[in-house]
């Protein structure tokens, strides 16, 4: 036994060094993190940690937005403080968030512009101008007629930098009146027909004199979109179209953007771009088994998946021989451009979300509330049903209906489609135009705006009978008239039948319902 218990005394004498260098290691590991620790806070008690809000200039935190720094003065300070809050506090993904400085347009690249046609108030154009300088875009070429055109309202426009507004005078119809669209085939199907046919012309024939716009201000690209319509640049590394546009190759002409169509929660929205967050998928972005699987729940008890149209829009390369192909594509006559899909990125349909969008759709047009007229004015069933009920019914009635088509009440199927991916939450643009208007931006460029007209030397009066002599009356307008440019253009058809005897390309693509059940059916 004593034999045993020597050997045993070696390895209990051998094993103290190993314990000693465990102690100092396991305290070398406790006191280094402290020590680093504390040495941080040193640093940055004495401003030697590199705060990444601190990059950003000073200057640019204090700039009036939309104005030069020399007018930063009309800036309350409650706003200018939201303004500077905001940019400390927000994600570095936003590129143009810090002080809401949108005179960045010449540093940007690609250099983005957007066309439109739009007779729409201030509350609507304001939020989604500003929306879209925030994602970079850098140039707006706006068509106004209507309400957007009246010069207290065109005024506050045309002060914002970047903005050019286009107003619809008989020289402009009676450029117009000489494209060379009239003499193809592309368009002639929509040509002298009422309402959403002959919006769709207009469109046309002023994405055509866009591009000319764009190439003289050295844009790079290209977008035609409504006034009821964000894009969402899901995707890019930066929530910005500047960085999702940068990404597209070379040899890619044209980027289309799927759409996403609001689903709405109430019946009492008064500012879409605040208040609405849930929209439904395009088919481009969903499985098939679930959009076919699911297709009766996701329309809702409606005609089709979709209220309006299904095919979103597009984006366009600026370069030679670019024609539209009506206002949701871009072609060109030359070849056959190489287009492409965004796989994340999405345009977001902010359509019928107000209650009131049913009368202002019924009076904006002249025809009869029958099944027969409506098809002469209307391309899609959604439209012409609620056309209808608009002319012939109730406002007890009216809002009955919209809440059973339209509004999203039933919360265990909204919360199914959520779940199944049909319907999503997307909250950034409501995040950015809250952010805008409590900052102080839209006010700010209203006031701007008015406070630039009072130091001209003429009268409001004055003013208002000089711009009078430019913009048609609404009486006089194209949508009571039925054509654009009169009878020149009637002359233009027998060219125009020559052509179509001939053969040319293809139709301009209208607005188009998503893919059906019957569309399966006939997969299968």
């Amino acid at each position: 036994m004593a034999g045993h218990g020597a050997l045993r005394r070696p390895p209990v004498a051998s094993s103290a060094p190993h314990q000693g260098f465990i102690s100092r290691a396991l305290l070398l590991l406790t006191v280094l993190p402290l020590a680093l620790a504390s040495f941080a806070f040193v640093l940055q008690w004495r401003g030697g940690v590199d705060d990444l809000t601190s990059r950003w200039p000073a200057a640019d935190a204090q700039m009036f937005p939309v104005m030069d720094s020399n007018n930063d003065s009309h800036l309350g300070s409650s706003a200018a403080d939201c303004a500077d809050i905001l940019g400390r506090s927000s994600s570095p993904s936003f590129p143009y968030y810090r002080g809401w400085n949108f005179n960045l347009g010449k540093d940007l690249k690609p250099k983005i512009c957007i066309t439109t046609s739009t007779s729409a108030g201030l509350e609507q154009i304001i939020p989604w101008l500003f929306y879209h300088k925030v994602l970079g875009v850098s140039q707006f070429f706006l068509f106004v007629e209507g309400k957007a055109a009246k010069p207290h309202l065109s005024a506050v426009l045309e002060a914002i930098p970047g903005v050019k507004l286009i107003y619809r005078t008989r020289e402009l119809e009676e450029k117009q009146a000489k494209s060379r669209i009239w003499n193809e085939t592309w368009l002639a199907a929509f040509f002298y027909k009422p309402c959403n046919y002959e919006l769709f012309v207009k469109q046309s024939l002023n994405m055509e004199m866009a591009i000319v716009m764009a190439q003289n201000a050295g844009m790079d690209w290209i977008i035609h979109l409504d006034t009821d319509e964000l894009l969402h640049p899901a995707g890019a590394q930066e929530y910005s179209l500047t960085s999702l546009l940068s990404d597209v190759p070379a040899n890619v002409d044209m980027v289309v953007f799927p759409n996403y169509e609001s689903t709405i929660e109430r019946d009492d929205i008064k500012d879409p771009f605040s208040e609405v967050s849930m929209f439904k998928k395009n088919y481009d972005h969903l499985p098939k088994e679930t959009y076919f699987g699911l297709y009766k729940e996701a329309s809702h008890g409606n005609p089709n998946y979709f209220l309006t149209y299904g095919n979103g829009k597009s984006a366009a390369r600026i370069q030679n021989h670019l024609r539209p192909n009506g206002a949701h594509r871009w072609h060109n006559y030359m070849k056959a451009p190489h287009e492409i899909k965004f796989e994340d990125a999405a345009v977001l349909h902010y359509t019928y979300t107000k209650f009131s969008d049913l009368t202002s759709r019924r009076d904006r047009c002249g025809c009869k509330p029958t099944k027969e007229d409506v098809k002469r004015c209307f391309m899609l069933d959604f439209d012409r049903a609620a056309f209808i009920i608009a002319s012939t019914a109730t406002e007890e009635e009216m809002l009955r209906w919209y809440n059973e088509h339209v509004v999203w009440s039933d919360k265990q199927v909204t919360l199914m489609l959520l779940r199944k991916g049909i319907l999503t939450r997307i909250y950034a643009p409501m995040a950015i135009v809250q952010s805008l208007r409590e900052s102080g931006v839209f006010s700010s460029a209203i006031a701007s705006a008015q406070a630039s007209s009072k130091q001209k030397s003429t009268s409001p009066i004055e003013n208002l009978q000089n711009r009078s002599s430019v913009i048609l009356d609404p009486i006089d307008s194209i949508s009571k008239r039925g054509r654009i440019g009169g009878n020149k253009i009637k002359a233009q058809a027998t060219a125009r039948k020559i052509m179509e005897i001939v053969g040319g390309v293809e139709s301009a693509m209208p607005p188009m319902s998503p893919p059906g059940l019957d569309d399966f059916s006939m997969e299968m």
